[in-house]
This record gives structure tokens, sequence and C-alpha cells, in this order.
């Protein structure tokens, strides 16, 4: 997109200064009169077309942020350029009053007059008001030169050049600049998608922590409670309450981890198609051919799956790639995953390859080195490739087998559990020597921790806060 903008204002740029040259200075060698009142009149109406072209392209930036932000732009700059503008028609209206230009000479010149303000004003205002203002400056200039002695068909000519101007900036640099508005606003709303797609990742995962660590931290706080109570009593059945306290956050431990391990996985399929799309949408031609690798072991996917999502972020990163190719290919003694884009410089390639702090491809080494893996990375045969390949022996290993949902999530292995919930296999009750707390005299209805009083019979029921 920089890219795109910095095309756009530069031909922007550019436009007045070629319509000067070329409009300008070319009635000079037939059709302005080699006499030195004319020439000395041509020479100063080039200088001021000059002039206005250095004022357009200070303007052209502060145009540009006007249509696509809507900054305010500053009116006194166009006080230069319109005063120019007169100066410029009253010297090719003193041009035309001593015979000094005639014929198609005296056209070019007025079709260049107001090339350079109505660049910049066809940025400021609406398309209507433009119209409007393009009509009063060709009035003016008809005007002018028709005081000066303009008759006939060549002043129907400088009505049609004078609008033919005003109509040609109209249609070529109006709609650039909005083409570049939509490329900026499709562009923010990608930002934005991303943006909110990381705050939905983040509201789920707070919700998936809840999910585990909630009602284990609700029994937790319950069962050390009850403890207190006991330990005031005296009673040995604290200990086991305690115990069992321990027992449900060293579940509650393992869960967490289970969670963030689900988190932390890459999958072979979706880092492909994610890197697809991601590629994609920067403009790079990604085509993904070969075998989806669903079928391999969950830890091979794994590691696979980090490798295209790293080959991705240096796609993007380093060079100026068009084309990218991802190709996996499964046999039945390994499984190769190999990612090739142009676009590679000596230097971007030796950034890439590179196994430096920082580096992605040494954490992706390490990676399949655990599964006795290997990965070669660096420019390929050809001009401007660079190939990533890497490849993990299958062999005849004992592979863990993959659960049959996302690891850690709530609800890929049943329903969220938590261990020793309260009424989870029935009444609570207080283990120990000493047997139910109903029989050692505690009356029922007692309370003896909040949420939690003796039952009728035998045991604690669970009461109401």
């Amino acid at each position: 997109m920089e890219r795109i903008d910095l095309y756009s204002r530069f031909t922007n740029s550019c436009v007045p200064w070629l319509f000067a040259l070329c409009w300008q200075a070319a009635p000079f060698q037939s059709d302005i009169r080699h006499a030195p009142v004319p020439l000395t009149l041509g020479v100063a109406l080039l200088l001021v077309s000059l002039v206005q072209c250095l004022l357009s392209n200070r303007n052209v930036s502060a145009s540009y942020e006007h249509y696509l932000t809507g900054s305010v732009f500053p009116q006194r700059r166009l006080l230069a350029p319109v005063t120019l503008l007169v100066v410029a028609v009253g010297l090719l209206a003193a041009l035309v009053a001593v015979d000094g230009v005639h014929g198609a000479g005296l056209l070019l010149m007025t079709l260049n007059a107001p090339m350079a303000l109505v660049i910049t004003r066809v940025l400021l205002v609406p398309v209507r008001r433009f119209l409007i203002e393009s009509l009063c400056l060709t009035a003016l200039i008809t005007s002018a030169l028709a005081a000066a002695g303009v008759r006939g068909g060549t002043l129907a000519g400088v009505v049609a050049c004078s609008l033919f101007g005003c109509v040609l900036v109209l249609i070529s640099v109006r709609p650039s600049v909005w083409s570049m508005s939509v490329m900026w606003q499709a562009e923010q709303a990608r930002d934005i998608q991303a943006r909110l797609a990381v705050a939905e990742e983040r509201l789920r995962f707070g919700r998936d922590m809840h999910d585990v660590l909630g009602r284990n931290l609700a029994v937790i706080a319950l069962k050390s409670e009850l403890a207190v109570e006991l330990a005031q009593r005296g009673r040995p059945e604290a200990v086991d309450q305690m115990v069992e306290v321990q027992r449900i956050a060293r579940a509650s431990q393992q869960e967490v981890r289970d969670v963030v391990r689900g988190y932390r996985e890459a999958d072979l399929s979706t880092e492909l198609a994610g890197a697809r799309g991601v590629l994609s949408a920067a403009g790079i031609d990604c085509a993904v051919t070969g075998d989806s690798g669903e079928h391999l072991p969950a830890p091979v996917q794994s590691a696979l799956g980090w490798v295209v999502r790293e080959a991705a972020t240096n796609v993007l990163r380093h060079g100026d790639p068009r084309h990218c190719a991802i190709r996996v290919r499964v046999t039945a003694d390994a499984v190769t995953l190999q990612v090739e884009n142009d676009g590679a410089t000596a230097a971007t390639a030796g950034a890439t390859a590179s196994d430096g702090p920082g580096s992605g491809l040494a954490g992706l080494r390490e990676r399949l080195g655990a599964l006795d893996g290997s990965l070669e990375a660096g420019p390929a045969k050809g001009g401007g490739l660079f190939r990533l390949t890497a490849t993990i022996p299958l062999g005849d290993r004992d592979w863990p087998k993959a659960e049959s949902g996302r690891p850690g999530r709530p609800g890929a292995n049943g329903p969220l559990r938590a261990a020793g919930p309260l009424g989870a296999n029935g009444p609570l009750r207080a283990s120990g020597a000493g047997g139910a707390l109903g029989a050692e005299g505690l009356r029922p209805g007692t309370v003896v921790a909040p949420g939690v009083m003796v039952g009728p019979g035998p045991g604690l029921v669970e009461g109401r806060r």
C-alpha cells in the first residue's frame, strides 16, 4: 500500500511539469512570433507555469491528506497559485494582443494555464463545486482572450480547451485518489479484523480458564473453610480435607497446563490454510499442493505446522515475493514439507537463513530435532528463489494417539469435570477414624462451614450461602 500511495503522489506531482514542458514550451518552435516582445512574454509565461508547478507539488501532500483523512487544508496555500493563474492569463492575453501567438500554439497554452491549480483543487472540493469553478475559470480565460482580440473558431477552441483541461484532471486525478482511499480503508478493515480476532481469542481463552478453574477453586475454598472449622474443633478429619484440597489443586494445575498446551499446538492443515489466506491477502500468489497431512501423527503435524507458520512469516518479512509454493509429500518412510518463494535477494536470503539470536529457524530445528527431523533453508537454483525444506522420518515408531478434540479445550474429551466437586459422589463427607461428624454429637442443622451444615443423617449437606 505504501508503494502504491507513493506512486500515485509521484505521478500527480509529475503531471503539471509534463504539461508545462509539452504544452507551454512547444509553441516556441513555430507558433510564437520570433520577435523581442512576443519572446519575452512567452518566456515570462513559461517561468510562471514552472512556478505554478512548484506550488502544486508543495500542495499535493496536503490535498491528499484532506481527501483521504479529512484533515483541514490551509486555504492560504491557494492564494499564491490563484495569483499566478491570473498573472498567466494576463500574460497570455498580452501575448495575443501583440499578435505574438496564433493557431494551435494558443490553444496549447490555454490548455496548460489552469492545470497546476486544478490538480490541487480537484481533491479539496466536491465534484459539483469543482465543475462550477471550472466553468467560472473557463469564462475568465475566454473573456480575457476575447478582450485581447481572439474571435471566431479560435475563441470557441479556447472555450473547449479550458473545459477539457479541467475535466481531464477530474476524470484522472480524483478517481485514482478515490481508489487509494478504498484500498486504505480495506487495509484498516483488515487490521481491525485482526485485532478483533485477537480479542475474541483472548475472551475464549478466558472462558476456558474460567470453566477449568472456576468450579475447582470454589471446591478448594469450600473444603479449606471446612478444614479450618474442623481444625478449630480439634477434629483429625481436617487433615483429610487438606489432602483433598491438595489433590484438587494439583489436578487444576494439570488442567491449566492442558489448556495452555492445547492453545500452543499447531495443526498442519489449519496452518496451511492460514498461510495461504495470509499470503493471498498480501498480494502473493500462494499454491498449496500435495498431501494435507491430516492422517499424520499429532507430534509431526504440530512440528510441521510451526514450520509453515514461520515460513509464511519469513515470506512476508523478507524480499519482495510475488509467488510462493508450499508442497507436502508423504511417503512410507518420511514426510517432507517444502516452501519456495521468489523475490529473495542475496541479503534477504542470508538474513532468513541465519541462525543468529532471535532467528525462528533455530527454534524450528530444535522442534524437528526432537522428532529426528531436519531443516534446510537457503537460496535455490534459478535466481531469486528461496527454499525451505523440512523432513521428518516416520518409520515404525510408536506415536501418541491424537485425542478426539483439541488438547486442553473444555469439552474436547467430554463434559468438563472438577476433581472432587461438592456433591459429585453424594453428600460431602468428612472421612476419618471418627466416622461422620453427625455421630460426634453435633445437632442436625449446625453450620460447620459457610454453605455446609450437618445433615439429618451421617455426613454433611450443601446449604445456602
